[in-house]
């Protein structure tokens, strides 16, 4: 699928002038949803276009930011998506009809089993989790997670994984020289992997932290 929409990128790069922000919000929200859509294809190239002020956006700098923030607008549009759809329909809908939106099974249950052992931290950490990513919406949704908690927990997660693959694109715009965009999605696809299991460890510590607070927190108000 890589292939197939980098292949296509030169087109959408030369309306980015004019409809880069909004291409990225919507681009972000598909993937954030059930709909299969890598997310590399999209922030890679966003961050690369404003490194090299092709973004339409303002200076460099002012460019990356505003692609971020269209990147977890987006995210958190599309993971509304799954969390609604998972709150109305419920979670028999969805294993025996999931498959006409693009919903398997395994990973299914395994986002379902990973949300009710760890809370509503893991709607931070698992959107940094390839698969889980956008299955870690439905669970919440099941579980009627309040929408405050899921947009803010969502919205931590997106913007970490937005944020590292625009900088990886804005590295390459800075450093690379002339380069396709599907070299430019590959290597930066390379480069973001290579390095997530240390963001997906931080983001872990951030959430034990966050959770050990809380349990703190409820252990004193219990004591008075």
């Amino acid at each position: 699928m890589l292939e197939t929409l980098a292949a296509h990128l030169d087109s959408v790069a030369a309306l980015a002038p004019t409809w880069g922000l909004a291409f990225i919000f919507v681009f972000m929200a598909v993937e954030s949803s059930f709909i299969p859509f890598p997310s590399e294809v999209v922030m890679i190239p966003a961050g690369f276009l404003a490194a090299r002020g092709e973004l339409g956006a303002g200076p460099p700098v002012l460019s990356l930011v505003a692609a971020v923030a269209a990147g977890v607008a987006g995210s958190i549009a599309g993971a509304y998506a799954n969390y609604y759809l998972a709150l109305l329909a419920g979670k028999p809908f969805l294993e025996k009809y999931g498959k006409w939106f693009f919903i398997k099974p395994e990973p299914l249950a395994r986002a379902c089993e990973v949300f009710n052992r760890y809370g509503a931290a893991t709607t931070f950490v698992c959107r940094l989790v390839p698969v889980i990513r956008q299955l870690i919406s439905i669970p919440a949704g099941v579980a009627k997670m309040p929408i405050g908690s899921f947009t803010l927990f969502t919205g931590l997660g997106a913007g970490l994984w937005t944020a590292v693959l625009a900088l990886v694109g804005w590295w390459l715009g800075r450093t690379a020289g002339d380069i396709s965009y599907l070299e430019l999605c590959t290597k930066g696809k390379t480069i973001a992997i290579a390095n997530l299991p240390w963001v997906i460890l931080g983001a872990a510590a951030l959430a034990a932290g966050y959770l050990l607070a809380s349990k703190l927190a409820m252990g004193k108000k219990r004591a008075a």
